[in-house]
């Protein structure tokens, strides 16, 4: 099943674009929270965070996360609670702050970066075949984040169910959306997002979050 909502109007502001690739970020860490709590997902937001991460080009910024900040929404909501606004989940406030800290030792690898990029490409491919969300392709992606950043030393410990944990397809799944939430990451700091900012520019990301609900 493919993600299609109308295309919404563009964001106009390089904070808001930021604001809707750190909601990309922490979506995929409230996934990795109810995956592992629950073994279960809510469609939209998974189809979302997977499509993203095996589009490799994207036709624009917009089209990433499937032109509509609603397909964002959870992620969205997380990131009220990362600027102070409602009560935070701290499992998926650590999930989401670890995947920032995974990325910038992913930037600065400069051939782990390269490796990646090849895998995705060929990835992409399985998805066009298959369909981004089938099995395979969501074991590609998991082989592909444990090939890569699950070689760093510091690792995100995923803590849940561990019956769960251990079903059939439930490691993968749980990579596939770290990597997801990794690729948002990297987009976020694309856009101009830095740790520092979440701080001394919360107004400007508060703002950004009112235009987009």
């Amino acid at each position: 099943m493919t993600v299609t909502t109308p295309i919404h109007r563009a964001p106009d502001s390089p904070v808001a674009r930021q604001a809707l690739a750190l909601a990309g970020v922490f979506q995929a860490a409230s996934l990795v929270d109810e995956l592992a709590r629950t073994g279960q997902v809510e469609p939209r937001p998974w189809e979302t965070l997977i499509e993203a991460t095996v589009d490799t080009s994207p036709e624009s910024f917009e089209a990433i996360y499937g032109g509509h900040p609603n397909n964002l929404r959870r992620g969205l909501e997380v990131l009220e609670a990362v600027i102070g606004r409602r009560q935070a989940n701290p499992a998926v406030l650590r999930y989401g702050f670890s995947m920032l800290m995974l990325m910038n030792k992913l930037r600065s690898n400069t051939a782990m970066m390269d490796a990646l990029g090849e895998k995705l490409t060929r990835i992409q491919g399985q998805a066009e075949h298959f369909g981004p969300t089938h099995e395979n392709v969501i074991a590609s992606l998991g082989e592909a984040y444990q090939e890569t950043l699950s070689t760093f030393k510091t690792r995100i410990v995923v803590q849940g169910d561990p019956s769960l944990l251990q079903n059939r397809m439930m490691p993968e799944r749980v990579r596939a959306i770290l990597l997801a939430g990794i690729r948002f990451a990297l987009l976020w700091h694309q856009q101009g997002g830095r740790r520092w900012k979440l701080v001394f520019q919360r107004s400007a990301l508060k703002k950004a979050l009112d235009q987009l609900n």
